[in-house]
């Protein structure tokens, strides 16, 4: 069983979520695309770090990428990150080996959460980040940043079994 990374629902409304998460640690590549970004995270987890320790796969796994919608576009920056288990913290998390890979420390944070079932393509990942940006701007939430996909399940899982998430920042 793979760990999912926590959080608290402080409030629900049709299919989205106000939730609050603690402090996380990320392992984060940027500007490749998700395959690639993949392959490099999954070596670092399987020990390509220094101190050749292992760690553990943490759900969800979050990207950001160049989406095309009717609305502006979301972000410019392609970004793929694995959510470190929270045992680590930024003393205790091997460094990489690899230098593609980054460790950073998010802080606590608010995100305003959908989720859907499915492939998350174009089509799909436009539509929930249309709904979301409209919740958040029809309840006067302020948002901070770019909005990203969360994933909760491997290449292999049919898509009917799928749990994703696009999710934005809601500022205090």
């Amino acid at each position: 069983m793979v760990d999912s990374a926590e959080y608290e629902v402080e409030k629900a409304e049709d299919d989205i979520e106000i939730r609050r998460y603690p402090k996380m640690i990320l392992a984060t590549v940027y500007g490749h695309s998700d395959n690639d970004a993949f392959g490099i995270l999954f070596d670092y987890i399987a020990g390509n770090n220094k101190s050749r320790r292992k760690i553990s796969m943490t759900v969800p796994v979050i990207s950001s990428e160049k989406i095309a919608m009717t609305a502006p576009v979301i972000s410019d920056t392609r970004s793929f990150s694995f959510v470190m288990p929270a045992s680590f913290d930024m003393d205790t998390i091997p460094d990489p080996l690899d230098a593609r890979t980054r460790i950073e420390e998010v802080p606590a944070r608010r995100l305003a959460v959908i989720r859907f079932r499915g492939y998350a393509g174009a089509k799909a990942i436009g539509g929930r980040t249309s709904k979301l940006l409209e919740f958040t701007e029809r309840r006067g939430l302020a948002t901070r940043g770019e909005p990203f996909l969360m994933r909760y399940n491997p290449p292999f899982t049919p898509g009917f079994l799928r749990r994703n998430e696009m999710g934005i920042e809601i500022v205090q």
